[in-house]
C-alpha cells in the first residue's frame, strides 16, 4: 500500500492492494489540520472508487509494534517516509489516531485495486466480534476504544449479513454516527444500543432484512436527528414514543410492513423537516391531522401505504412544504383547497386514489409547482384554464379520470419548461393547442382515448425536443404534417384510430428521422402509395398502417428497414406482388399483407427472414405454389395463406406440420397435408410400381440386404451404448461438488438421484430429478436438474465463464427464490441441486389436471411473492441478475404454496444447446408466449424483459388460461386480452376472468389486470420496473375491498390449496417517484 504525506486537510490518495485488513496510525498533531481537540476526522479514498467505509478510532498511548505483515494477515501502518509536520504540546500529545479501513475480501487472487472491483465484499458481520479470525487484531482495540473516542462507523453497501453485534456497538458511548445501510443484515434491533449510545445522532439502517418491531425504546437517544429504518422487514405499529424526539429532522420508516394507525404523536416532531412512511406498509385510518404542526417540514412522502379517507385541512399549515407524495391509497373527497396555500409546494402526486370533483381553483396560486399527478381518480369537470398558465409546472399527468371540455389554449405558454404531458382516457373534445411547444422542451404529448378533433398543429408537428406523440383515439382530421416525421428526436408516432387522410409524405429519405421507432397509424383514412422515402425511416421497428386506404405497390426501399420487427399493411388497396426486397428485414417477426389485392407469386426470399413468427397473406390474389422453403422455417409459429389462388400440394413437414386447415383455406387448386390427397401422386405411383416390377429373387435379395443393414445398426449401437457407459463410469471418479451452504451429503448421493423413475419434470433447461439425501435439507428431499450440454463437448467444467455464473447464483438467498444449495459437474455433466419444492410449478397446479383449483387470494400472494422474488434479482443483486425466462413453469410452490423464482440467470447458457431440443422452449431468448416484443430487432434483454414475462404471468392467473395454444393461429394471450377487453375496459375484465374463480371483487381483479397491462406493454420504456410492480400489486390485497361488485361467484370447491400469510421480501422503500404507473 502507498501512503503519500499527509498535508493540511489530512487528506490523501490510496491504492490498496490485496484482501486486508488495513491499519493507519499517524501521530496526533496541529499540523494534520485537526479542528476538534478530541476527534479526527480524515478522508481516503481508493482509486477508481466511491469513499473508503472507514471507522475513526484513538488507541492507546503505548506504541503500535514496527511494520510488519502478522499471522492474520493484518498491516500494521507507519509513518511515511516523508517528514512529518513539528507536533505541538498538547493535552493529548503522544497519542496515536487510527484510521481503520474494512476489506473483507478472502480472495486467493493476485494482487489487484480493490477499487477496479465491482462485487459486493458478502461476509457475516463479526466485525466487533473476536470471533473472526480475520479480526481479531481490531477487537481489543475497540474494547480499549470505551474510554477512547469512536465518533463515526460507516459499513453500508459491503453486503454484510448476520444479526446486528449490538454488544460490540455498545463498548463506543462515544459513536455519534452508525451507518449499516444496504446490506442484507436481520435479525431484530438489539436493545443494547438505545442504552449505551447516548451521543448517536445518526442511525442509518436502511435496505436490510431486519425483522420484528419497531425498537420502542429508540426515543431514548434523545441527541438523535437522524433515523433511518425504511427498507427492512419491521412489523406492527408504530410506536406512540417515537413522537418524544426533540432534535429529528429526518425520519423514515418506509419500506416495511408496519400496521395500525399513523400516530398521531408525530406532529410533536416539530423540528422534522423530512419524514417517509410509504411503500408496503400497511397502516389503517387516516392522515393524522396533527401532522399539520410539523411547520419545518419541506418533504412528506405517504405514497402506497394504505392510508384513507380525506386529507385533513391541517396540511395548509405545511407551508414549507415542497413535495407531497400521498399516491397509491385509498383517500378520498374532494382534493383538498387547502393545498392551493402552500406556495413551496414544487411535487404534487395523488393519482391512484379515490379523489372526486374538480380541480380546486386555489391550485391557482401554486407557482412553484413542477409536477402534478392526478391520474386515476375519479375527477370531473374541465380542466382549468389556469393549469395552463402555471409557470413552473413540468410534467402534468391526468389521465384516466372523467375530465370533459378542452386542454388549456394556453398549456405551454406560461410553462415554458413543460415536458410531459398525459391527458389520456378522459372525455376530452376540442382541438389540440398549438402552443404545447412553446418553450421547446416538450418530450411527450400523451392525448389516447378522448374525443379530441381537428388536426395537429403546427407547433406540435415541429416541435424539436418531441420524442413521443400518441393523440391516438380521438377524431383528429386533415392531414399528418411532412415536418413531423423530420424531428430529431421522435421515437414515437400513434395516431391511430382517427380520421386522418390524404398521403403519407415521406418523399426525401434524407430528411426524415432514423430515430423514429413506432408509426401507428392504422384505422384512418390515408391514401396514396406508400412512399418510397419510408425507407429513410432506418430505425423504425413496428410499422402499422393497416386499416387505410393505401394503395400502388409497396416500394423496394421497405427492405432497408433493417431494425423493423412488425409490419401490418393489412387491410388495404396495396396491388402488385410482395417485394422480394423485404427480406431485408432481417428482425422481422411479424408480416401482416392480409385484405389487400397482391398478386403474383410468394417469394421465396422470405424464407432468409429468420426469426419470423407471424405471416399473413391471406385475402389476397396470390397464386403459384407455397415455396418449399418457407416450409422450412422453424420460426414460424402461424401462417395465413387463405383465400388467394394458390396451387400445388401443401408441405407437410417443419412447423406446417402444426398449422390447421383454416390456415390454407379457399385456396381450390390447393391440396394434401389438411385439404385430402392431390389428385396426381405420382411419386407414390412410380415407387409402387418399380417395387412391383421386380422379380422374386430381386425382391429376396433386397430383403436380405435390408436385414443385413438391420443387424449392422443394431450392432454398432450396442457398441456405442457400452462405450458410452464405460465413459460415464470413468468419468463418474472425475465430479466435482461445489457447496453453497453446509451439505449433509456427497457427489455420490448427487448422482444416485439420476434414474428414470425420479425424473419430475423435462424441459428446455434440463432433465429434473426428485432426490431423498440422507439428513439433507430440505426434509431429506433435493431437485437435481441436469442441464443439457453447453457449448462445445467436453466444454462444461472448462466453461470459467458458466461456473463463475453459478457462484453468482449460489450465494443469491431471498425467500421467494428457489436455493441453489450445490453444483456438481465433470467434464461432460453440470448438475444443480436445489431445494425441493413439494407442489411443483405454478403452471402445473394452473394448468394441470387441478387447473384453476388455486383460490384467488393465493394466486394473488403467489403473484406478489414471485414479483418480489424477481424485484431482488434485478434491483438488490450487485451487478442485477436477468431471469431470462420468467414463466409460469419456473415459479414453484412450496408445501405453503409461497412463490420461489427457479431457473434464474440459466437462459443465456442454454440458448445454444436448446436447438431443436425443446419444443416450449425459444432458441432465441425466454419461451414462447413470454418473449417481449422487442427482443426481436434488438436480440437483446433487460429488466424490462422480465417484466413483460410477468406480466404474461399475471395474465395467466387472472384468465387461468395458458399463454398460446387456446386463441387460434399466431395469437397469444396478451393479443387475446387486449382484444377482448380493449386494452383496459373493467367490463372487459370480467369477459377474460377464469370462471373457476372464487366471488372476487372486481376492483381487486381489475387493480391486478392493470398491473398486468402495464407490463406486457409494447414499448420497454413503458413497462414498469419490477420494484414499482411489487409496490403496486401490494396496494389492494385482497378483501381490503368490498367497494366493487364480484366478477363470478360459483360454488365455493373444496380442498383449497393451504393459505400462509405472505411475509414481504426483497424490496426496500424507493426514492420517491415521479411517476409510477404512466403510460
Amino acid at each position: 500500500m502507498e501512503i503519500p504525506r499527509i498535508g493540511a486537510g489530512g487528506r490523501g490518495n490510496y491504492t490498496i492492494f490485496g484482501p486486508v485488513f488495513i491499519v493507519i496510525s499517524f501521530y496526533y498533531c496541529s499540523g494534520l489540520g485537526i479542528r476538534h481537540p478530541r476527534t479526527a476526522e480524515l478522508q481516503f479514498h481508493r482509486l477508481y472508487s466511491p469513499p473508503t467505509h472507514a471507522v475513526h478510532l484513538s488507541a492507546p498511548a503505548h506504541p503500535l509494534p514496527s511494520p510488519h505483515h502478522n499471522a492474520h494477515g493484518v498491516l500494521h501502518g507507519r509513518r511515511d517516509n516523508h517528514p512529518s509536520p513539528p507536533c505541538h504540546r498538547h493535552p493529548l500529545h503522544g497519542r496515536r489516531r487510527l484510521l481503520l479501513i474494512f476489506f473483507f475480501a478472502g480472495s486467493s487472487r493476485p494482487p489487484e485495486p480493490l477499487g477496479r472491483t465491482d462485487r459486493p465484499l458478502g461476509l457475516p458481520l463479526h466485525a466487533l466480534d473476536t470471533r473472526h479470525p480475520v479480526l481479531l487484531v481490531a477487537a481489543p482495540l475497540l474494547r480499549r476504544a470505551n474510554d477512547e473516542h469512536v465518533i463515526a462507523l460507516d459499513l453500508s453497501g459491503l453486503n454484510l449479513s448476520g444479526p446486528i453485534p449490538g454488544a460490540a456497538l455498545a463498548s463506543l458511548p462515544h459513536l455519534q454516527s452508525l451507518n449499516l445501510s444496504n446490506n442484507i443484515l436481520n435479525s431484530t434491533f438489539p436493545s443494547e444500543l438505545t442504552a449505551s449510545l447516548p451521543r448517536l445522532r445518526v442511525l442509518d439502517l436502511y435496505n436490510n432484512n431486519l425483522t420484528g418491531p419497531l425498537p420502542a425504546a429508540l426515543p431514548n437517544l434523545t441527541d438523535l436527528s437522524h433515523l433511518h429504518l425504511g427498507g427492512n422487514f419491521f412489523s406492527g405499529a408504530i410506536p406512540r414514543s417515537y413522537g418524544r424526539w426533540s432534535r429529528l429532522r429526518y425520519l423514515a420508516l418506509s419500506g416495511n410492513e408496519l400496521t395500525g394507525p399513523v400516530p398521531p404523536e408525530l406532529g410533536n416532531l416539530t423540528t422534522l423537516r423530512e419524514l417517509y412512511l410509504g411503500y408496503f406498509n400497511s397502516f389503517t385510518g387516516g392522515i393524522p391531522p396533527e401532522l399539520g404542526r410539523l411547520r419545518q417540514l419541506v418533504r412528506l412522502d405517504m405514497a402506497s401505504c394504505g392510508v384513507s379517507g380525506e386529507v385533513p385541512p391541517e396540511v395548509a399549515n405545511l407551508t414549507s412544504l415542497d413535495t407531497l407524495f400521498l399516491q397509491i391509497n385509498a383517500l378520498s373527497g374532494r382534493l383538498p383547497a387547502e393545498i392551493g396555500g402552500m406556495g413551496s409546494l414544487k411535487s404534487l402526486d395523488l393519482s391512484n386514489n379515490l379523489f372526486v370533483g374538480e380541480i380546486p381553483a386555489t391550485f391557482a396560486s401554486l407557482n412553484n409547482l413542477t409536477l402534478l399527478n392526478l391520474f386515476r381518480n375519479r375527477l370531473a369537470g374541465e380542466i382549468p384554464d389556469f393549469v395552463g398558465e402555471l409557470p413552473s409546472l413540468e410534467v402534468l399527468q391526468l389521465w384516466e379520470n372523467n375530465f370533459t371540455g378542452g386542454i388549456p389554449a394556453s398549456l405551454g405558454v406560461a410553462a415554458t419548461g413543460l415536458r410531459i404531458v398525459d391527458v389520456s382516457t378522459n372525455r376530452l373534445t376540442g382541438v389540440l393547442p398549438s402552443e404545447l411547444c412553446a418553450g421547446k422542451q416538450l418530450q411527450t404529448f400523451i392525448a389516447l382515448g378522448n374525443s379530441l378533433f381537428g388536426g395537429i398543429p403546427d407547433g406540435l408537428a415541429g416541435c424539436p425536443s418531441l420524442t413521443r406523440i400518441r393523440p391516438g383515439e380521438n377524431y383528429l382530421n386533415g392531414t399528418i404534417p411532412a415536418k413531423l416525421f423530420t424531428l430529431p428526436n421522435l421515437t414515437q408516432i400513434e395516431l391511430h384510430d382517427n380520421l386522418l387522410s390524404g398521403e403519407l409524405r415521406l418523399d426525401d429519405a434524407k430528411k426524415v428521422s432514423p430515430s423514429i421507432g413506432e408509426l401507428s397509424l392504422y384505422n384512418n383514412r390515408l391514401t396514396g402509395h406508400v412512399p418510397d422515402g419510408i425507407g429513410g425511416l432506418v430505425g423504425l421497428q413496428k410499422l402499422v398502417l393497416a386499416g387505410n386506404r393505401l394503395s400502388g405497390e409497396l416500394p423496394p426501399e421497405i427492405g432497408k428497414l433493417q431494425q423493423l420487427s412488425k409490419a401490418d399493411l393489412s387491410g388495404n388497396l396495396i396491388s402488385g406482388e410482395v417485394p422480394p426486397a423485404i427480406s431485408g428485414c432481417r428482425l422481422l417477426t411479424f408480416l401482416d399483407l392480409s385484405g389487400n389485392k397482391l398478386e403474383g407469386r410468394i417469394p421465396p426470399e422470405l424464407a432468409e427472414l429468420r426469426i419470423l413468427n407471424y405471416l399473413n397473406v391471406s385475402h389476397n390474389a396470390l397464386e403459384g405454389e407455397i415455396p418449399p422453403a418457407i416450409a422450412g422455417m422453424q420460426s414460424l409459429t402461424a401462417v395465413d395463406f387463405s383465400f388467394n389462388r394458390l396451387t400445388g400440394e401443401i408441405p407437410g413437414t417443419g412447423q406446417f406440420a402444426y398449422f390447421n386447415a383454416t390456415s390454407f383455406a379457399g385456396n381450390p387448386g390447393l391440396c394434401g397435408a389438411f385439404l385430402g390427397p392431390c389428385a396426381d401422386d405420382r411419386h407414390v405411383v412410380a415407387a409402387t410400381s418399380g417395387f412391383a416390377s421386380l422379380s422374386s429373387s430381386s425382391k429376396l435379395l433386397l430383403v436380405l440386404g435390408l436385414l443385413a443393414l438391420s443387424i449392422a445398426f443394431a450392432a454398432g449401437a450396442a457398441l456405442k451404448a457400452r462405450s458410452m457407459s464405460r465413459r460415464s463410469a470413468s468419468a463418474r471418479g472425475a465430479w466435482r461438488l461445489t457447496a453453497f451452504q453446509r451439505l449433509d451429503f456427497t457427489v455420490d448421493d448427487v448422482l444416485d438421484c439420476l434414474k428414470d423413475e425420479n425424473v419430475i419434470g423435462k424441459g428446455g433447461s434440463g432433465i429434473v430429478y426428485k432426490g431423498a439425501i440422507p439428513n439433507g435439507a430440505g426434509a431429506g428431499a433435493v431437485a437435481v436438474k441436469r442441464l443439457p450440454a453447453i457449448g462445445r463437448a467436453g466444454a462444461a467444467h472448462d466453461d470459467h465463464g458458466f461456473s463463475a455464473e453459478i457462484q453468482t447464483l449460489g450465494r443469491i438467498r431471498h425467500r421467494h427464490i428457489v436455493r441453489l444449495l450445490g453444483f456438481a459437474a465433470n467434464k461432460e455433466t453440470n448438475l444443480l441441486v436445489y431445494e425441493y419444492m413439494p407442489n411443483g410449478s405454478l403452471g402445473e397446479v394452473l394448468h394441470g389436471k387441478k387447473g384453476g383449483h388455486l383460490t384467488w387470494a393465493t394466486r394473488y400472494k403467489v403473484a406478489v411473492e414471485a414479483a418480489k422474488g424477481l424485484c431482488y434479482l434485478h434491483h438488490d443483486c450487485s451487478p442485477p441478475i436477468l431471469h431470462r425466462d420468467v414463466k409460469s413453469n419456473n415459479i414453484l410452490l412450496d408445501a405453503d404454496f409461497e412463490a420461489h423464482v427457479a431457473d434464474f440467470g440459466l437462459a443465456k447458457f442454454l440458448r445454444g444447446s436448446n436447438a431443436g431440443g425443446s419444443e416450449c422452449m425459444s432458441a432465441i431468448a425466454g419461451s414462447y408466449g413470454y418473449i417481449a416484443p422487442e427482443y426481436a430487432y434488438t436480440l437483446k434483454v433487460d429488466e424490462k424483459s422480465d417484466v413483460y414475462s410477468f406480466g404474461v404471468v399475471l395474465l395467466e392467473l387472472i384468465t387461468g388460461r395458458k399463454p398460446v395454444g387456446e386463441f387460434g393461429d399466431g395469437v397469444d394471450i396478451v393479443q387475446w386480452v387486449r382484444a377482448v377487453t380493449g386494452g383496459s375496459s373493467k367490463e372487459g375484465v370480467t369477459k377474460i376472468a377464469d370462471p373457476r374463480l372464487s366471488t372476487v371483487p372486481l376492483y381487486e381483479l381489475t387493480h391486478v389486470f392493470y398491473v398486468a397491462m402495464l407490463c406486457v406493454a409494447e414499448q420497454s420504456v413503458e413497462r414498469p420496473t419490477m420494484r414499482e410492480v411489487v409496490q403496486i400489486l401490494t396496494d389492494i390485497m385482497p378483501g381490503s375491498t368490498s367497494t366493487s361488485s364480484s366478477v363470478v361467484e360459483p360454488k365455493e370447491e373444496d380442498g383449497e390449496s393451504p393459505e400462509k400469510a405472505s411475509q414481504q421480501e426483497g424490496s426496500q422503500d424507493s426514492p420517491p417517484q415521479q411517476d409510477l404507473l404512466s403510460i
